[in-house]
């Protein structure tokens, strides 16, 4: 059996302009690529705006969330002309990935009622412990519109559980996203960028990493 384990992140544009929140998005695709060739199930919650989000809460699970999470912590940038504003001279930007605090209050535990799960067929990489059976989950939280995958055990009945187990770490983080939010001066999350020190740099619309910022 693999021994699950939750990470809770925050991928944000800050305080940053719209081509930030262009960031945003690419590097959360470029974060479920990552997760997918390590086996590291990766659920989100952001609302999307006309140019990307402004900021995602990000739920990683499984055996290798640690090691993932620690490659993302940080400032991310992404190197790229705008073609929001083509003859803007700027073509760096800054978003940041930060550990979301645990929520001071957690949500009370979901009713099954209000989950609706649908099995699926896992594909794509992930070696020995990818599933190739129809055992694969999706738990979608109805009130909510939340949800969350699991897909490395083979029992159904087993990936059932663990999808209802991350779904309520995903309403948690999002609550403790909310949190912050709602906190008069604590948007430190959004805006505690260190513009000079990124953790990974990306560059062009393909987002396409480079090393070194």
């Amino acid at each position: 059996m693999i021994t699950s384990r939750h990470i809770s992140l925050l991928v944000t544009s800050g305080s940053g302009p719209a081509e930030c929140q262009q960031a945003v998005a690419g590097v959360l695709e470029a974060m479920r690529i990552e997760a997918e060739l390590i086996a590291v199930d990766f659920d989100t919650n952001g609302v999307r705006t006309k140019h990307g989000y402004k900021s995602v809460v990000v739920l990683v699970s499984g055996a290798d969330a640690e090691a993932f999470a620690m490659n993302w912590r940080g400032t991310i940038q992404w190197r790229a002309q705008s073609n929001l504003r083509p003859t803007h001279k700027r073509a760096n930007w800054f978003i940041g990935v930060f550990d979301l605090p645990a929520p001071v209050q957690t949500p009370d535990r979901i009713h099954a009622r209000d989950v609706a799960f649908e099995t699926f067929r896992a594909g794509g990489p992930g070696g020995q412990h990818q599933n190739t059976t129809d055992s694969a989950v999706r738990a979608t939280h109805k009130p909510t519109g939340l949800s969350a995958v699991a897909r490395e055990e083979r029992s159904q009945h087993r990936n059932k559980s663990l999808a209802l187990e991350r779904l309520q770490h995903l309403i948690a983080a999002q609550a403790a996203a909310d949190e912050a939010a709602q906190k008069a001066g604590c948007n430190e999350l959004h805006y505690a960028l260190e513009r000079g020190n990124p953790a990974r740099c990306f560059k062009g619309r393909d987002f396409r990493e480079v090393k070194g910022g």
